[in-house]
């Protein structure tokens, strides 16, 4: 058995679907983990936040504009009277569920069973397309055995026991759905697996069910060697070992969420990046074998602030170091980059949300400086030191470029290196030039 997940492109339209459930019922009996349909995520979270500023307004203004989407869709999508009525229920149960929400008090709790609507959705408009097709799907509710516990981490046995069950109660289905990104939590409220969730659902019921592969279903043909947005001429790559597939999820490639990675590599099972439009295409295979020599792709991850802390202090002391990675700490701020000499340390964050209070706090050591707009960009391969050569290629490819800070020797898999916004582009151009030609 596989596990299939489709994201919000591939199931965007009424002829996505279709072309989605085509594609499904050729491929055998699987799980399908299904997306909200794509917009949709982003229209819940201006919904809700309109319910936050108590303008029910532009709330019911938002709400009636999507809800014209997914009647249009509907329309589209089914052909019999019978699953078309039956459609039209579901989706205005949702949205009625969604207007239900009209109290002056709106806070996180409210705003996540909002969200879980989006999946919800998608994966009533499918199901009973599906019935409609002759298909005998089953729906396996997601929030009857995805769940977190109270570190907000995945409770893995739970998941293992209740998706077993589920599944065991419908032997004859000839495939089995559920939605991707939504679960309860150990409260028992609706929760969610943060942005990207719907990758990270697909890896843990492969790991609950011990699935032959794991497809990630999106609307490009695997993992790229470069940003095809930026770099002419970019090609999938072929395979990538979990720690390659992880650095550049990391880094910046979209296409896979970092989370995804884990559950499926401790689990040793192979996930296929594949292209909706595409299905004939190979797209890139992520496993646990490790290919020698060689550099695979580059990735680059933007609004990067860097910050430098020097002191006279840091000689030939201990101690330094755990006080600085303490404040970054208190403030829940994660570090990307570091370097570090002998007066004097530079790190890179991503976000600037507690960035005032983590700058009053390092002053205390030291002497601060921070620059904004950077890019990481990431260099992934076989990185091992004792390779000769590629940290030379990839320095030598950016010798034009100001680099502003360079980390290697903390992976096995990547080089990254600190530039400026502006740099950018031309950074991912000239290592193509180098590395790929």
């Amino acid at each position: 058995m596989k596990v299939l997940k489709f994201g919000g492109t591939s199931v965007g339209s009424a002829s996505r679907m279709k072309d989605v459930t085509e594609l499904v019922r050729k491929r055998g009996k699987n799980i399908v983990v299904f997306s909200a349909m794509s917009g949709t995520t982003n229209t819940l979270v201006e919904i809700s936040d309109y319910l936050y500023k108590k303008n029910l307004t532009g709330a019911k203004e938002t709400i009636n504009a999507l809800e014209a989407k997914y009647m249009r869709t509907i329309d589209e999508l089914f052909s019999t009277e019978e699953y078309r009525r039956k459609a039209l229920e579901a989706i205005r149960e949702r949205f009625d569920f969604i207007r239900s929400f009209n109290k002056p008090i709106f806070t996180l709790f409210e705003e996540k069973e909002i969200l879980a609507q989006g999946e919800l959705m998608s994966t009533a408009l499918m199901i009973n397309y599906m019935h409609e097709q002759g298909i005998n799907a089953v729906m396996l509710p997601a929030v009857e055995f995805m769940r977190t516990d109270k570190n907000a981490e995945p409770d893995t046995q739970y998941i293992q026991e209740k998706l077993t069950a589920l599944i065991a109660e419908n032997p004859d289905a000839d495939l089995y759905i559920t939605q991707g990104y939504i679960c309860k939590n150990a409260y028992g409220e609706t929760d969610n697996l943060q942005r990207g969730g719907s990758d990270y659902t697909a890896s843990l019921i492969g790991a609950a069910v011990n699935a032959d592969e794991i497809e990630i279903w999106t609307d490009i043909d695997g993992m790229h060697n470069n940003d095809p947005r930026f770099v002419e001429g970019t090609s999938p790559v072929s395979e990538l070992h979990f720690e390659e597939a992880a650095e550049l999820a990391y880094f910046g490639a979209k296409i896979l969420h970092p989370t995804c990675v884990l559950p499926a590599k401790l689990n040793n099972i192979p996930v296929r990046l594949l292209n909706t439009m595409q299905p004939e295409a190979h797209g890139t295979l992520i496993y646990n074998t490790r290919s020698s020599n060689t550099i695979k792709a580059v990735a680059a991850k933007d609004n990067i602030t860097a910050i430098k802390i020097k002191s006279s202090r840091m000689l030939l002391a201990y101690g330094f170091l755990r006080k600085v990675f303490e404040i970054f700490e208190t403030h829940r701020t994660s570090i990307d980059m570091i370097v570090t000499s002998e007066v004097g340390v530079s790190v890179t964050v991503d976000s600037e949300r507690n960035l005032p209070a983590i700058l009053e706090d390092l002053k205390k050591f030291g002497t601060v400086t921070v620059d904004r707009d950077m890019v990481i960009i990431c260099v992934v391969g076989d990185l091992e030191w004792q390779n000769r050569g590629f940290e030379a290629e990839v320095v030598n490819a950016l010798k034009d470029v100001p680099v502003r800070m360079i980390s290697y020797g903390g992976s096995n898999y990547n080089i990254s290196l600190l530039v400026r916004k502006e740099d950018k582009v031309r950074a991912l151009n000239l290592l193509s030039q180098r590395l790929f030609k």
